[in-house]
């Protein structure tokens, strides 16, 4: 399966504007062929702490623009969404993978940043998902759950690919490509890492997006400018490889 990673930039606090400008860069992945299209986390509105503007309900203009967006060009497509559900305190920081048929999966931030003050906003998920993505097992993760290899490790079984959406600050994007290189290497997987581009909040990102295969290597990379990054990803491939190299069986 081909899967997009797309490094975009994002108008501060602005859905439509980034609708507008994100709609026709997912019709030309599905048109290079890519069946699942990975955005950043936040993709509609940026990094923002502000949950009071920007909070959506289930089901709200962002899911239903993933929603809409997928079915229109027939594949999947995800990023995070600050979403507040009925009878919850806070929001989540909830990453939204939709189906061309109507299909909608949902897994919330496990791990708020708390450096960056989003654990005083959103509250954390509690659970992991994984979701059947035609030949594909893929793992839902954002941002800064890349430092936290456990989840990634409780899931290894039961993954072929791990998405990541973030906005992973400039400062620290030699961490960033580390750790997304580590995660594959160690659970002997792809990992698809897409952080966005430009500035927001006061801070600068500087892209830095990755396809890893399960040996480490990387398929595709980011600069810093708006990029789409498409590869080929082979469950076969990550079967071979632990066939291959056994090292998961020593894993204590």
């Amino acid at each position: 399966m081909k899967v997009a990673a797309l490094q975009h930039d994002i108008v501060w606090e602005d859905r439509e504007a980034n609708f507008a400008h994100l709609e026709p860069m997912i019709a030309g992945a599905g048109a290079a062929g890519a069946r699942l299209v990975v955005l950043t986390e936040m993709f509609s509105y940026g990094f923002s702490l502000e949950a009071d503007r920007i909070t959506e309900a289930p089901g709200g203009a962002s899911t239903r623009f993933l929603r809409q967006t997928a079915a229109r060009h027939d594949l999947w497509v995800c990023g995070s969404i600050p979403i507040l559900a009925p009878g919850d305190a806070r929001p989540c920081n909830r990453l939204i993978l939709a189906g061309p048929r109507g299909e909608l999966h949902s897994y919330a931030k496990i791990h708020p940043f708390r450096y960056g003050n989003e654990h005083l906003v959103y509250d954390p998920g509690d659970k992991t998902v994984t979701v059947q993505v035609e030949d594909l097992r893929v793992s839902l993760f954002v941002c800064y759950d890349l430092r936290f290899a456990t989840e990634f490790w409780s899931l290894t079984h039961d993954t072929d690919l791990y998405i990541v959406p973030a906005n992973w600050p400039r400062p620290r994007r030699a961490h960033w490509q580390a750790l997304l290189v580590a995660r594959a290497v160690e659970n002997q997987a792809y990992v698809v890492g897409v952080n966005r581009v430009g500035s927001g909040g006061g801070l600068d990102y500087a892209g830095d997006s990755r396809i890893v295969d399960p040996m480490g290597e990387l398929l595709a990379a980011g600069a810093e400018v708006e990029a789409t990054l498409i590869a080929e990803v082979d469950p076969a491939r990550v079967t071979e490889t632990r066939e291959r190299f056994p090292f998961l069986q020593d894993r204590l």
